[in-house]
């Protein structure tokens, strides 16, 4: 049986426009493994609106994610996290990036599934340590040691993360390439025919 041929970057694109609907393309995965950046990229590559959804929070809430970690705790911040999420993902299509732990929350997991396609970006943990050392802003890691915080983190989230829809290996490459792949394994998730080679997809 021969293989279906390849569409047209292009028109890949508009049919995989066409079966999301109203649905978004929701990033997740650790701090570091590049969900905005990449978010962005795939946003512009099939020209959906993009949001980042600490950014909105901050936005709300007037303070920023580090503050609202520090004046009310990381239990606050995730039920505001949650109603944000919730929230954004009535207003599809769009690429939605979330915050590394809004994924773990089994009611915004659920939203996701009904309301958008999950695209969890896997990082090796040295490339996590090198792009998470560079900013100071991360709550989680104010910790003497938090290549161990890291370690825990992955331990605790990557099996949930692994429910994903699509999971899409993330490397130190450039953003187009990364964005290629996710689009790429957007289009396999869907059983559409895409020169885009595609990451790993969930059945």
């Amino acid at each position: 049986m021969n293989a279906l041929p390849a569409n047209p970057p292009g028109e890949s694109h508009a049919v995989l426009l066409d079966r999301l609907g109203s649905r978004s393309i929701v990033f997740v995965g650790l701090m570091g493994a590049g969900k905005t950046a990449i978010g962005r990229k795939v946003a512009a590559m099939l020209s959906l609106p993009f949001i980042d959804s600490d950014q909105e929070i901050e936005s709300v809430s007037r303070m920023t994610v580090p503050e609202l970690f520090e004046r009310y705790g990381e239990t606050e911040f995730r039920a505001l996290e949650q109603r944000v999420i919730l929230r954004l993902l009535e207003n599809g299509p769009q690429v939605l990036s979330t915050g590394g732990g809004a994924f773990m929350n089994a009611q915004t997991r659920d939203a996701i599934a009904s309301h958008g396609v999950s695209v969890w970006l896997k990082a090796e943990l040295d490339l996590l340590m090198e792009r998470v050392s560079k900013k100071q802003n991360r709550p989680l890691l104010k910790n003497p040691d938090p290549r161990a915080v890291l370690e825990r983190l992955m331990g605790e989230r990557y099996p949930v993360y692994a429910t994903s829809n699509v999971t899409v290996p993330t490397r130190d490459d450039r953003k187009e390439v990364i964005a290629t792949e996710v689009v790429g394994a957007l289009c396999g998730h869907f059983g559409i025919p895409a020169t885009m080679a595609p990451g790993e997809v969930r059945p």
